[in-house]
């Protein structure tokens, strides 16, 4: 703690990658972007702080997606966990070649995106997107813990929880949905599909009042 003006201040927090801090909790997420387009992305889930990337045990390697799906959502996933990075006043994060680390809740809403998508065809990327989108972060966490639960290995995919997400928010309807490439696929001119105003949530009758993750980014409510 250090002192300005008389009044005492909390040091700031370090982080790293997005919204990950080593010093409060070792539970995380890590995507592995390789660097060959034809590799493939790989997102494990981290329990302890001693383990990282493709060191990992494949137990806890979660999805695994090629490049051509990964560029169709990187795109949304940093504007969307950077804008709450942000608001919570935490440095953003950006993709990288190699590990980037991620904090606990976010890695979930990533993982739960990848999931819809590691099946489907392509061109329904921007509509698990914009349904994505249209979801509050504690559903996206409930929809998580759901389907880890049952068919969380990089390997069950196609089937329960898994199977269901993909159709959830790959199906369900939205508001027309642009076929431009992301800026991940072009660095230049795109702009990221928005959230439609009429497109209501997945969870009809749950709250939409603005999400707490801004005020604290590591608790899941009680």
């Amino acid at each position: 703690m250090s002192v300005r003006n008389g009044a005492a201040t909390e040091p700031k927090l370090k982080t790293v990658g997005f919204g990950h801090a080593e010093e409060r909790e070792a539970h995380h997420f890590v995507v592995a972007v390789p660097r060959s387009p034809q590799g493939e992305v790989m997102v494990y889930e981290v329990f302890s702080q001693d383990l990282g990337g493709p060191a990992l045990d494949a137990a806890n390697l979660r999805v695994r997606l090629g490049m051509d799906r990964w560029l169709k959502i990187a795109d949304a996933l940093e504007e969307e966990f950077n804008r709450r990075l942000r608001a919570a006043g935490i440095k953003p994060g950006r993709w990288k070649a190699g590990p980037n680390p991620i904090a606990r809740l976010l890695g979930k809403e990533l993982v739960l995106l990848a999931w819809a998508i590691e099946d489907a065809d392509p061109s329904l990327a921007l509509a698990a997107v914009q349904n994505w989108r249209g979801l509050a972060p504690e559903e996206r966490w409930w929809l998580y813990t759901m389907t880890a639960a049952q068919t969380g290995h990089h390997a069950k995919r196609n089937v329960g929880w898994r199977k269901a997400v993909r159709f959830a928010l790959t199906e369900n309807p939205t508001a027309s949905v642009t076929t431009m490439p992301t800026t991940a696929e072009r660095r230049a001119g795109s702009q990221l599909p928005k959230v439609a105003s009429n497109q209501g949530s997945l969870f009809r009758g749950r709250s939409e009042e603005p999400a707490f993750y801004a005020s604290d980014i590591w608790e899941e409510p009680a």
